[in-house]
């Protein structure tokens, strides 16, 4: 299976991070875990949330931040990889002059339902 960059669009998810889906079970068919580029603008940042069953895996591909991992806080760059565990609150917020870029890679597939804002 297949996908390509110019064919996805981006949409908002409930953090507030503009999303590409890459590769997601509902639109690809593959089963057990979903590929997205999250794009957070300057100085803005993600509504701090969590995930009750999902585990990700946040890799930047471009600009800083800071990440929020539970009681944490610390700086991120391009090559910077985070794992966050379910149930574990967290957010990221764009402190450079650019887009901050995001791998982001979720087992089980990421869920709106499977999100609760804080």
């Amino acid at each position: 299976m297949k996908s390509q960059y110019q064919d996805i669009h981006a949409y908002e998810t409930r953090d507030g991070s503009m999303i590409r889906e890459l590769m997601h079970p509902e639109q690809h068919g593959n089963r057990a875990q979903s590929l997205a580029e999250a794009v957070v603008a300057p100085g803005q940042e993600t509504c701090l949330h969590r995930h009750g069953r999902t585990e990700e895996i946040y890799h930047i591909t471009r600009g800083q931040g800071l990440m929020r991992l539970g009681g944490e806080q610390f700086p991120v760059a391009v090559g910077d990889t985070v794992c966050i565990a379910p149930g574990t609150p967290h957010n990221i917020r764009n402190t450079g002059a650019g887009p901050l870029h995001i791998l982001c890679a979720c087992s089980p597939a990421y869920s709106h339902e499977d999100t609760e804002l804080l």
